[in-house]
């Protein structure tokens, strides 16, 4: 299952880095969102996939599931959530305001500068 599981988080970084090195900003933005993706699948795979106890303790429980890469993913799933949807209103903005979410575009030229 961590094969598989590998081999997935591998695409995910591949088109990840495909999409961030395009020129639009809305493939940039779905590129960081695939990048986060593939962290916290990443996060998960390295906690173990293996545990079928629940990750609480009470008396006399000798087996139980690490909830450190738990935690650690759902706040990376919050805050990458943030960041998306601030990315997005950015370049909602910015299309309205310059017309276009070309990055070549976007650059100014030596008088505006």
């Amino acid at each position: 299952m961590e094969i598989l599981m590998s081999i997935l988080i591998g695409f995910l970084f591949m088109a990840a880095v495909y999409l961030i090195l395009s020129r639009s900003l809305l493939r940039i933005i779905i590129g960081t969102g695939l990048l986060s993706h593939g962290t916290h699948l990443l996060l998960l795979t390295m906690g173990g996939l293996g545990g079928k106890a629940a990750p609480v303790l009470s008396d006399g429980v000798t087996d139980y599931a690490d909830p450190l890469p738990q935690a650690l993913i759902l706040t990376a799933i919050v805050i990458s959530f943030g960041v998306t949807a601030f990315s997005l209103v950015l370049a909602y903005r910015t299309y309205n305001e310059l017309g276009t979410d070309n990055m070549d575009l976007m650059k100014g030229t030596e008088d505006n500068d």
